[in-house]
C-alpha cells in the first residue's frame, strides 16, 4: 500500500494537466486496474501484484510538445510493525511542530507578497494542493500519525551574542522591505521596518524570520479545531554570522558561527582567566540577560500582543510575549520557558548558588499568573544539563542545580531535550 498522505490505494484524482490518474499498490491476488482490463478484456489484464504503478487515461500531450513527457513519482511505504504490535506511526502521541522560523509558515490562509503592480508571489502555499502549507502539513500529520493528540508549536526569536550580559533577543525578519497581504508581519508590537533583519549566508537569509504573531494565533486555533492539545515553545536561535568580531567567552578570537544557545554564558566563561563565575559580577551579567520586563507590561491591540515595559530585548520579554500570545489564543495546554540554556543555568554567583535557576522560577510564576492553573509549565533542559552540574574546577563538587526549579510549585513536569536515534540506519 502507498502510505503517503493523499496517495492511498486506488487513489484516483485529476492531475494539474486535466488528465485523471490512478495509483495502485496492493498484493491482493486478483487486483487489476479497471481501465487496463476494460481495454484488454476480462482476464487479460495483469494484476501487478505487490507493485505500485500509475495509469493515465487520455493524457493530453499538447502541453508537452506532443511528446510523452519524462515523469517522476514519489512512493512512500510505511515501515512494517514489529511482530503483531502497532507500527511506529501508530505509537506516536505527540510531536514538535517546526521549523519555528519562517515569517508565515504557521499561517492557515495564503499569504501573498506584492512584487509590483498586478504581480504577487505566494509565501506559504503548497504547490500541489493550492492551500496553506500549514493546513497540508496538519492533514498529513493526521493521516500519518493517527494517534497523535498533542502538538508543541515552536516559535523562534534571535539572540546576537554569547555574552549573556550584552545578548539581546529579538524577533527577526528575512527581508527588511517586503509588503504582504492579507497579513503584514508584526511581532510584539514591532513591524517589519523596525525589526531585526537576520544575517545572510551565501547571499540568502541564514534563517527564516520569526513567525508573525497573527500566524501563530491562526495555527493555535487550527490545532484546537482539529482536536489537538497545544503547547507553545519559545525557541532561541543565535544569529551570530561569519566574520563577527564579538569577544568569545570561551577564549577564541571571535564567537563561533551560528552557535548553540547552550553556549551563552558569563564573560569570560567559567574556567577562563578573569571569569566572574562564583562572584556578584556573574549575577549582574545574568540579571542583564533576563531583564526586568513584567507580566503587566504586555497588553493587546487589534487582537495582537503589545509591549509597554522597559526598553530592553531581554529573555523575560521574549518568554512573556509568548505567554501573552498564548493567552490571546484562549490559552494552551502546555508552555515551555525555553530550552538548553546550559551555560546560563550553570553560572554561579557563589560556590553553590545559581541565579539563573532563581530567575526561571520567577519567570514560571509570571507565566502562571498570565495563563492560569490549567496550563502545564516546564523548562526544557538539555540532556547534559538536567541532572546536575559538575564544575570542572578540580573541586569534585556535584550540584543538583536544577532541583529547586523542578520542585517549584509552578513547574509541572521535568523537561529534557533529548535526541535519541530513531533507527539503526
Amino acid at each position: 500500500m502507498i502510505g503517503a498522505s493523499g496517495r492511498g490505494r486506488n487513489n484516483c484524482r485529476r492531475r494539474a494537466n486535466g488528465a485523471p490518474g490512478c495509483s495502485w499498490a496492493d498484493a491482493a491476488p486478483v487486483r487489476r486496474a479497471p481501465l487496463i482490463e476494460a481495454i484488454e478484456g476480462a482476464g487479460d489484464a495483469p494484476a501487478y501484484r505487490g507493485l505500485a504503478y500509475i495509469v493515465f487515461e487520455d493524457l493530453p500531450l499538447d502541453g508537452f510538445g506532443n511528446a510523452i513527457p519524462q515523469l517522476s513519482f514519489e512512493i512512500v511505504r510505511p515501515a512494517p510493525s514489529a511482530g503483531d504490535g502497532p507500527r511506529f506511526e501508530e505509537r506516536v502521541t505527540g510531536v514538535c511542530l517546526i521549523p519555528g522560523a519562517g515569517e508565515f509558515v504557521y499561517a492557515t490562509e495564503p499569504v501573498l507578497r506584492n512584487m509590483g503592480p498586478g504581480r504577487q508571489v505566494a509565501e506559504n502555499v503548497h504547490v500541489e494542493r493550492d492551500r496553506a502549507n500549514m493546513l497540508v502539513s496538519l492533514d498529513q500529520l493526521g493521516a500519518d500519525f493517527p494517534n497523535c493528540d498533542f502538538v508543541m508549536l515552536v516559535v523562534a526569536w534571535f539572540g546576537d551574542d554569547l555574552r549573556c550580559g550584552v545578548c539581546t533577543i529579538k524577533p527577526g525578519v528575512e527581508i527588511g522591505a517586503k509588503e504582504t497581504t492579507p497579513i503584514a508581519w508584526r511581532v510584539n508590537g514591532i513591524d517589519r521596518a523596525h525589526a531585526h533583519v537576520v544575517s545572510e549566508h551565501d547571499g540568502a537569509p541564514a534563517f527564516g524570520g520569526t513567525p508573525a504573531d497573527e500566524s501563530v494565533l491562526q495555527a493555535i486555533a487550527e490545532l484546537k479545531a482539529r482536536g489537538y492539545k497545544v503547547g507553545l515553545y519559545p525557541f532561541l536561535l543565535m544569529d551570530v554570522p561569519a566574520g563577527n568580531t564579538l569577544p568569545d567567552p570561551y577564549g577564541a578570537g571571535a564567537q563561533a558561527i551560528y552557535p548553540w544557545r547552550g553556549r551563552i554564558t558569563v564573560h569570560p566563561a567559567a574556567g577562563q582567566t578573569g571569569t566572574p563565575d562564583k562572584s556578584s559580577a556573574a549575577a549582574a551579567q545574568l540579571a542583564g540577560f533576563f531583564g526586568t520586563a513584567a507580566a503587566g507590561d504586555f497588553g493587546a491591540s487589534g487582537g495582537l500582543p503589545t509591549y509597554s515595559g522597559p526598553v530592553e530585548w531581554s529573555y523575560r520579554r521574549f518568554v512573556l510575549h509568548h505567554a501573552k500570545l498564548a493567552a490571546l489564543a484562549g490559552g494552551v495546554d502546555a508552555f515551555v520557558l525555553g530550552s538548553e540554556l546550559r551555560g546560563v543555568t550553570t553560572a554561579r554567583d557563589s560556590a553553590a548558588n545559581y541565579p539563573a535557576v532563581a530567575a526561571l522560577k520567577t519567570l514560571s510564576a509570571d507565566v502562571r499568573s498570565m495563563l492560569g492553573a490549567g496550563v502545564k509549565i516546564t523548562y526544557a533542559a538539555d540532556w547534559s544539563e538536567y541532572f546536575g552540574h559538575q564544575p570542572q574546577d578540580g573541586s569534585n563538587d556535584v550540584f543538583f542545580h536544577l532541583d529547586p526549579l523542578w520542585s517549584d510549585a509552578n513547574i509541572d513536569v521535568i523537561g529534557v531535550d533529548w535526541y535519541p536515534p530513531l533507527s539503526d540506519w
